[in-house]
């Protein structure tokens, strides 16, 4: 089954979470390099962007904007308890600000800051021990209806309900733990 939007958000903690050889669609793909421990090597992360940039896919740094600005990264992930409202400048250069978002709070701070893209947070449910909840199709196209906004689906997306992501009113998805979880589903996204 095809699953057809415009932009696919893949966030990883390591770049060997993710074989760029499974990537086949230029300009589709974005990769929000989430690595809070830095455990891979400045030089291979600096090898992993060249890959992604002569593929043609967006790669972003989480919450660090002077590693995205040495690497060249193509903009920055701001995650959902950065409530920084001096990074507003960012959104006047040609560094991309993505963010993240799990409450209308959140939400409403992630568009102060001047978002591209918000990835918001659970659309189905997961199995986190202490995260509870998850807002489902309806609530969470009422809620992109209600703000006029193109929100990104992030949360329990996985083999099983990856159809149902042609019911969201949304042109984009992100996934986190299936990209390590089971690399097949990227060959799905096509």
């Amino acid at each position: 089954m095809f699953i057809l939007k415009k932009k696919y958000f893949l966030i990883i903690e390591s770049i060997k979470d993710i074989d760029l050889s499974n990537i086949k669609k230029i300009n589709k793909f974005n990769i929000i390099y989430r690595n809070k421990y830095l455990k891979d090597n400045l030089n291979e992360i600096v090898r992993f962007r060249k890959m992604c940039n002569s593929k043609k896919i967006g790669f972003f740094i989480s919450n660090r904007i002077k590693l995205a600005h040495t690497l060249k990264a193509d903009g920055v992930y701001i995650s959902a308890n950065n409530n920084n409202l001096g990074l507003v400048h960012l959104k006047y250069t040609n560094f991309k600000v993505i963010g993240a978002a799990h409450n209308l709070k959140e939400l409403k701070i992630k568009i102060l800051q001047g978002c591209s893209f918000i990835l918001y947070s659970r659309l189905f449910k997961t199995s986190y021990k202490f995260k509870k909840g998850h807002l489902g199709i309806l609530r969470f196209n009422q809620i992109c209806k209600s703000l006029k906004r193109n929100l990104v689906p992030l949360g329990g997306i996985s083999l099983s309900n990856l159809n149902k992501l042609k019911l969201i009113n949304s042109e984009s998805f992100a996934i986190l733990s299936a990209v390590k979880k089971k690399p097949a589903i990227i060959s799905r996204l096509f």
